[in-house]
């Protein structure tokens, strides 16, 4: 475990490196558009008002929903993990902060992440041209916690990992939905 910990705080404060006025002014752009989720639930929004992509939609809604009971209501509290600023091997404490602090004590997983990669997979899936700039603005946002110093890197990565196999996971059983539902009728 010592080993991660000190990846996480190398790769960090390695990115602490890049810091400028326009990257830090984009950064907490990025990190408060992920905060509200606004991209991903215009998107939902959109997706769910048009009857062919409806399931879609639905299927990126849960998939946000189950990642953030399962990353933040579950992982966080079980892995009991300090943000960056909080650790005695921080380079950067609360008062360098760029953004009000989190409310949130723990730091893994990201729900930045969770969410950010929940939805932007399902776009993706969907084709259509969306797909890349959904991923590219979900992995935006999520490096956006890590350049602001209240997020490890593999919180970020593992925030990533959980939205896509929530979305994976929630898309199959969408699936098994359908193909039950259709075998039922076919017998009426």
């Amino acid at each position: 475990m010592s080993a991660v910990i000190h990846f996480d705080f190398e790769l960090l404060n390695l990115i602490q490196t890049l810091h400028s006025d326009i990257l830090d002014r984009l950064m907490i752009a990025l990190t408060y558009l992920g905060s509200f989720g606004l991209p991903w639930l215009v998107a939902v929004i959109i997706l769910v008002m048009r009857r062919e992509t409806r399931r879609q939609g639905f299927v990126i809604l849960f998939s946000m929903a189950i990642g953030l009971l399962l990353g933040s209501v579950v992982l966080k509290h079980l892995v009991i993990r300090e943000r960056p600023f909080n650790s005695p091997a921080a380079i950067f404490t609360m008062r360098d902060l760029l953004i009000t602090p989190p409310l949130d004590r723990y730091s893994f997983p990201s729900s930045h992440s969770i969410t950010s990669f929940a939805a932007a997979t399902g776009i993706a899936l969907r084709g259509g041209r969306w797909g890349v700039p959904a991923l590219v603005l979900a992995a935006l946002i999520s490096f956006s916690r890590v350049y602001l110093y209240v997020h490890f890197p593999t919180d970020v990565i593992a925030g990533a990992l959980i939205g896509v196999l929530c979305t994976l996971g929630v898309g199959k059983l969408a699936d098994l939905l359908e193909k039950h539902i259709a075998k039922k009728a076919a017998r009426v």
